[in-house]
């Protein structure tokens, strides 16, 4: 009996050892492989990245380069009005090792290397850009052609008139314009555990 449980033991503290525990915030940064667009993906569709830096615990490299991440994405928005912005959202699903091993991954997008106006908000959708200079300018000068064209044809009230007149179609574009984001391959992305990941053997020193 006592040989028994000496065993039992043995398998366990054996098994232990071949299992790594990543905590919860582990990051791990990665390029999208799959081009990613608000006017050409919906929910259901799969994404993959590829991790271009090791994950290393305890001085051994737990998830190498050239891992695979797999997920799909959960949303994507187009805001018509000026103040929206548009949304991409993903869920990565699967760690794929080099060797073929898989394990479940639950984690969130927490930063991109896309700038220009576009972020990544607290529940990880990244976020493009809003309204720019440019909108408020060609607003502008929309207003500033009615004045020009109102002024010409009715003295000073028709300045207040034509601009506006001008103001309103100008805004009414930009209210009734798509607003597009585009995550094209290549991109880097940062993303962290939302829970401990249990793994395997280390993949490599």
């Amino acid at each position: 009996m006592k040989k028994v449980f000496v065993v039992m033991l043995l398998v366990t503290a054996s098994l232990a050892a071949a299992q790594t525990s990543l905590p919860t915030g582990t990051a791990l940064k990665m390029k999208l492989e799959t081009t990613l667009a608000t006017f050409s993906n919906k929910s259901g569709d799969p994404f993959s990245a590829r991790v271009t830096e090791p994950v290393v615990l305890d001085g051994k490299t737990v998830i190498p380069i050239g891992t695979t991440v797999q997920g799909r994405v959960t949303k994507t928005s187009e805001p018509r009005r000026i103040a929206g912005k548009p949304t991409i959202a993903m869920f990565p699903e699967t760690l794929v090792l080099p060797n073929g091993d898989r394990f479940i991954l639950n984690a969130t997008l927490v930063d991109t290397n896309a700038r220009h106006g576009t972020d990544v908000n607290t529940e990880g959708q990244f976020k493009g850009a809003g309204h720019d200079g440019k909108d408020l300018t060609q607003i502008g000068m929309g207003t500033g052609g009615g004045m020009l064209i109102g002024g010409l044809a009715g003295g000073g009230e028709g300045v207040l008139i034509g601009g506006a007149i001008g103001a309103t179609a100008t805004v009414t574009h930009w209210l009734a314009k798509h607003r597009s984001a585009t995550l094209p391959a290549g991109t880097e992305l940062v993303m962290e555990l939302n829970r401990p990941m249990v793994m395997s053997a280390p993949a490599g020193q």
